[in-house]
């Protein structure tokens, strides 16, 4: 897979923006472990290497055993290894990303709503929107992963 554009470079300030909503989201009512689970979860979703390589990385730095992160494209089937506020924020993360195939069910949202406060919902729901963002771009443009570039090096 080759680099088709580096956005970053092409497009500084539309880079930049992104930037102020991941830079919130870092300080968000959140805990950073299940944003970066939601991050993971959605780029699983949309196939982005470059996003699944790094969330995965940015995950076991923070301690998430490997026995969590290799469950999470089949975290409903996995138990009791994912919280019910995991679960829920995972659920809310596959339906938003699909909102042209799911339209985002009331369902759903009322699943969602009982384990997050309006805060909360708000702010995990600009965490999928960022990185559905984000993945299109690694997608579009072909962002190679760490691990294919270090392969590359070797």
């Amino acid at each position: 897979m080759n680099k088709r554009l580096d956005y970053a470079k092409a497009a500084p300030e539309g880079y930049k923006a992104f930037g102020g909503v991941y830079l919130y989201l870092k300080k968000c009512s959140l805990p950073e472990e299940l944003i970066n689970l939601v991050y993971l979860r959605v780029s699983q979703i949309n196939g982005c290497a470059y996003c699944i390589d790094m969330h995965s990385r940015d995950l076991l730095k923070q301690g998430l055993t490997v026995d969590k992160l290799v469950l999470v494209p089949v975290w409903r089937e996995a138990g009791p290894v994912f919280g019910a506020r995991e679960r829920a924020a995972l659920a809310w993360a596959e339906t938003v990303t699909r909102v042209a195939e799911t339209g985002v069910p009331q369902d759903d949202y009322a699943a969602a709503s009982s384990e997050f406060n309006e805060l909360e919902l708000a702010d995990l729901t600009y965490a999928i929107g960022l990185m559905n963002a984000f993945n299109r771009l690694g997608v579009a443009f072909r962002a190679a992963p760490a691990a294919a570039a270090a392969a590359g090096r070797a």
